[in-house]
């Protein structure tokens, strides 16, 4: 999830990653508020070239994500987690690098918070759906499809799947069998050509749903079947998926509609205010 932070009213770019539970800033936003420069990505690429000379991993093990730039685009932009950007700071000659430090603190305060009380969370959650134009009755199967989500990826890691592309071959045959379709050929459908573009967000709510059955489903039988490993974890992800594909299937039969949607963010945003206009 998207998310712009501030610091001292300056603009800090944002993603939360919900597998690894960790927020990921935008380099050189946080250069540019350190150093006072015109050019922070000049300045950040000077800064990593003379880091990697000296072997510095953090530099390293920095990444790439695709933000919104200033023209509103989505580009790509070097980011860091918590723990990564505190090790740069320490390369930057700063006055507010102390107070900077502090600050991403309590940015990590506020997301233990959340993780400790789900309602705070939850509550960012419908706020920020809101704001982009979601009906209410959406946004609480979104939310609802959240902690599923959650509970089968918790799962999963207590039964020796692996984060990444194990979670990705997973969810895949999970969808296969529920839709009839992967993640990928879904995000094809809707005309959803962004990396950065969730699936979820773009699904109507019979979509939502039947991804709720699937994972849900997924998740009772690994437990019921004690699945270990992704092998065992697969046949797990399979069995529910199907679960939530005779549902679809049935219903599609008896209402004489697909379930699978070409609707996007943008024509589920329009739907959602014309009910609120009636």
């Amino acid at each position: 999830m998207s998310n712009i932070k501030l610091f001292e009213e300056k603009n800090v770019r944002s993603i939360w990653n919900e597998q690894e539970e960790k927020w990921y800033f935008s380099i050189t936003d946080v250069v540019f508020i350190l150093t006072f420069s015109i050019d922070a990505l000049a300045y950040w690429r000077k800064l990593k070239q003379r880091l990697k000379a000296e072997g510095n991993e953090t530099v390293t093990n920095c990444h790439g994500l695709k933000m919104v730039a200033a023209d509103g685009k989505m580009r790509m932009t070097d980011v860091a987690n918590t723990e990564q950007l505190l090790r740069l700071i320490q390369s930057i000659p700063s006055p507010k690098a102390e107070p900077f430090k502090l600050w991403l603190a309590q940015v990590g305060a506020e997301r233990i918070a959340e993780i400790e009380n789900p309602e705070l969370a939850q509550a960012r959650i419908r706020e920020t759906y809101k704001a982009k134009g979601y009906s209410d009755s959406w946004i609480e199967k979104r939310i609802r499809g959240i902690l599923v989500r959650d509970e089968l990826t918790s799962e999963w890691k207590n039964r020796g799947v692996k984060e990444g592309k194990e979670y990705s071959i997973l969810t895949a045959e999970i969808s296969k069998a529920t839709f009839g379709i992967v993640p990928s050929e879904h995000k094809n459908l809707k005309g959803l050509t962004k990396a950065s573009e969730n699936l979820r967000d773009h699904m109507t709510d019979l979509e939502l749903i039947f991804t709720m059955l699937g994972e849900a489903s997924t998740t009772e039988i690994a437990k019921n079947k004690n699945a270990i490993g992704l092998i065992e974890n697969h046949k797990a992800a399979k069995a529910g998926g199907n679960v939530a594909g005779k549902a679809r299937k049935d219903l599609e039969k008896k209402s004489g509609k697909k379930i699978v949607s070409n609707k996007n963010f943008k024509e589920l945003t329009e739907n959602g205010s014309k009910s609120l206009e009636k």
